[in-house]
């Protein structure tokens, strides 16, 4: 078995989940398994529908470890799963239930709970695409991009520590964005979770 980074790729932690690793499996479970309480919350479950759930969410998962279809995006899949186990459970509630009304409080609206997640995916997968750029274009987007968070970035100071001239920079920075987004095109994520 090999060593689970902590800041693993989700993509990464699936393979090895997949493998047969339980250190990945158990990583997987730490990261999402808030976010499926916070799911089963939005939909108003009990604690024991909630537990019911959480546990079914997580069996979906591991029948589907292998063949899951983007490992990447896992959070997402674990989402939508908790979704649908959430709304099985409300439409059998409703054919148990005596009032239609009670069932209606319950559902309520579905909240952003997933969101944090999916972004967190999104992030990972711009990070993963990211360090298979060139060295140079890694320096420049950094210096332009990553540093640049609390304003417009000086050209003066970048082409100083990138040992550039000034010309070059804006150029050289469009060129880099331009690979990172094939990049994240060919992986199918540019685009992904775009609205926040």
């Amino acid at each position: 078995m090999t060593t689970i980074p902590h800041e693993a790729a989700p993509a990464e932690l699936v393979r090895a989940a997949a493998g047969g690793d339980a250190r990945a499996w158990d990583e997987l479970v730490r990261r999402y398994t808030g976010l499926l309480w916070s799911i089963c919350r939005d939909h108003r479950l009990t604690s024991a529908d909630a537990a019911d759930v959480v546990q079914l969410t997580w069996l979906r998962l591991l029948e589907r470890l292998e063949s899951i279809h983007d490992p990447a995006r896992v959070g997402g899949w674990l989402a939508t799963t908790c979704r649908h186990e959430c709304l099985a459970v409300i439409r059998r509630a409703r054919r148990t239930s005596p009032s239609s009304e009670t069932v209606e409080l319950r559902i309520g609206p579905a909240g952003p709970a997933d969101a944090d997640v999916l972004r967190s995916d999104r992030d990972a997968a711009v990070w993963e695409a990211f360090t298979r750029l060139g060295e140079r274009c890694r320096n420049v987007l950094a210096v332009l991009v990553a540093q640049a968070e609390d304003g417009p970035p000086s050209y003066a100071l970048a082409a100083e520590r990138l040992q550039m001239p000034v010309g070059s920079l804006g150029p050289t920075r469009a060129r880099c964005l331009a690979q990172l987004r094939e990049l994240l095109l060919a992986s199918g994520i540019y685009g992904y979770g775009s609205d926040s």
